[in-house]
């Protein structure tokens, strides 16, 4: 295993479900990541050092995982330079939107990219699209794995053609 590359941090354990979808996509592309929970709220220090540490340890990407207010992804995103990337996480009665709210509506100067509500797919999607800019190998694995979901959509557009026929 190498150094992580990109940092996940989830404000609840209860968050996880969804998360590991970013991990299980960053695997597929060959890119490390670590796994923390850390609350904006519960533990700010927490939130704040690790952010501010991120860099020098070698992360270069950080998705933050949060429902509720959801200021997590900001309250990392203002301590450091390097991008992050917002996941609404649907976990109150507004189903989500208030997380998508908090992350997308960030003061100027403080930019958190924001995917869907439990998104972290696109999250860890996107990391790789960001580590890729430098990187040839990492941008050939995306491109195949955009061929893959095209073949995908075209083999089930066969079948549904055969169906319609039949």
């Amino acid at each position: 295993m190498g150094n992580p590359r990109v940092g996940i941090v989830m404000g609840s354990d209860s968050d996880l479900n969804i998360m590991q979808d970013a991990v299980k996509v960053l695997r597929e592309f060959g890119v490390e990541s670590e796994l923390i929970v850390a609350s904006a709220h519960r533990t700010p220090y927490k939130a704040l050092q690790y952010a501010e540490t991120a860099e020098e340890r070698g992360i270069e990407v950080i998705i933050a995982g949060a429902g509720a207010a959801a200021h997590l992804g900001g309250v990392l995103a203002a301590v450091t330079t390097l991008p992050v990337i917002g996941v609404p996480i649907n976990a109150t009665a507004l189903q989500g939107v208030d997380a998508l709210y908090a992350m997308v509506q960030m003061p100027s100067g403080i930019p958190v990219a924001t995917v869907a509500i439990n998104g972290a797919k696109n999250a860890g999607i996107l990391a790789a699209q960001i580590l890729a800019g430098k990187e040839p190998e990492l941008r050939a694995k995306l491109k195949d794995y955009k061929a893959k979901m095209a073949q995908q959509v075209d083999e089930k557009n066969r079948k549904v053609q055969e169906a319609v026929i039949e």
